[in-house]
């Protein structure tokens, strides 16, 4: 069966804007175990046939505006997401669940409520969004964190309806003045973010999923140095370093938190990226969260030998980069697993 011919690559039809236009797909194996990195690759290209505008999550996961494809595929956005979810069966043994929405908000809180392996639309009208959200908490809000949840519900806001009702003046004073608005706007089903198209070849994953839920944060620490240490060997094999570094939080509930950090120069060096890498899990606030996954993403790779690197004339430094390079040239002759990071004991950054 070869694949239908890809729609040509032009901006959304503004008529079409105020519609449901956007999928948020994500992706797991017949079984319900997350998709390989090879796997992943394919099924974006199985979405490219249906739009350029797409912007890749990883590990598991996309956003697709299919807004500029619906005339040239004579289906409106729920018959693009049967083709995609058939197609992402048939050809590669995946299941997609995929939400429907206006914008990335309500079409990723729509495959957030929708059953494994569905669809699930979020009408485009005003009644339609607010009865949507009503009942939902506020941490099923997207960009909502565990710890902007708890400070919400301390003053009484634990729904989207009664944050969506709440003077945007009262927000602000609790949230700060970005994040209030911000949270204000979302409670309404209002996101202006756009589908940014990405390239996931100048990204790099690993994912840690954790035996039963966990709730000890030194396990996760010790969970995110083996993934940076993972990142970072294979970034220093392929000659590549990383601009930026994003962590995603998987809780029990199958809901995410994701954040990004820009590193202060580009690198492949295991200690920076462990230490952005516990930046990110600390500043969540994660306390009790019972964390099922996490997953460290190198983003925005540029090659290594174009990536300047500030001197700091200090020791200790470049004899971490020399024994690094000792480990490197080991694992190479005798394999990936002849040495594994550590770290002193009671630290909890050691493996």
């Amino acid at each position: 069966m070869s694949p239908a011919p890809r729609p040509p690559a032009v901006p959304p039809d503004p008529a079409a804007g105020c519609g449901p236009g956007v999928l948020h797909v994500r992706f797991r194996t017949a079984d319900g175990t997350p998709v390989s990195a090879a796997q992943y690759e394919q099924l974006l290209h199985v979405l490219e046939q249906f739009t350029p505008v797409i912007e890749a999550l990883p590990p598991d996961a996309a956003l697709a505006d299919v807004r500029g494809a619906l005339r040239y595929f004579d289906r409106d956005a729920a018959g693009i997401a049967e083709l995609v979810r058939l197609r992402a069966l048939a050809w590669h043994g995946v299941r997609c669940t995929i939400g429907i929405g206006a914008n990335p908000l309500l079409a990723r809180m729509a495959a957030q409520a929708a059953p494994p392996g569905e669809i699930r639309s979020v009408p485009s009208d005003a009644g339609a969004v607010a009865s949507f959200l009503a009942r939902r908490p506020a941490s099923a809000l997207y960009g909502v964190g565990p710890a902007t949840a708890r400070t919400l519900c301390a003053y009484g806001l634990d729904t989207v309806e009664r944050i969506a009702a709440a003077p945007p003046a009262t927000l602000q004073r609790i949230l700060g003045a970005k994040t209030g608005r911000a949270v204000y706007e979302r409670a309404r089903g209002i996101d202006p973010t756009p589908v940014t198209p990405n390239a996931p070849s100048r990204s790099m994953g690993a994912e840690a999923r954790f035996a039963h839920d966990e709730l000890d944060p030194v396990r996760r620490r010790r969970a995110l140095l083996s993934l940076a240490d993972d990142l970072g060997a294979r970034m220093r094999a392929s000659g590549q370093a990383a601009r930026a570094l994003t962590l995603t939080v998987r809780y029990a509930d199958r809901s995410t938190t994701t954040r990004t950090r820009r590193l202060a120069e580009p690198t492949a060096h295991g200690p920076a990226l462990t230490a952005a890498a516990y930046a990110l899990h600390a500043a969540l606030g994660l306390q009790r969260a019972r964390v099922r996954s996490l997953a460290l993403r190198a983003e925005d790779l540029c090659r290594a030998e174009l990536a300047a690197r500030q001197l700091t004339f200090d020791p200790a430094d470049d004899k971490a980069r020399r024994i690094e390079a000792a480990v490197d040239r080991a694992r190479a002759r005798f394999g990936a697993g002849v040495v594994r990071p550590a770290a002193k004991p009671g630290r909890g950054a050691g493996r």
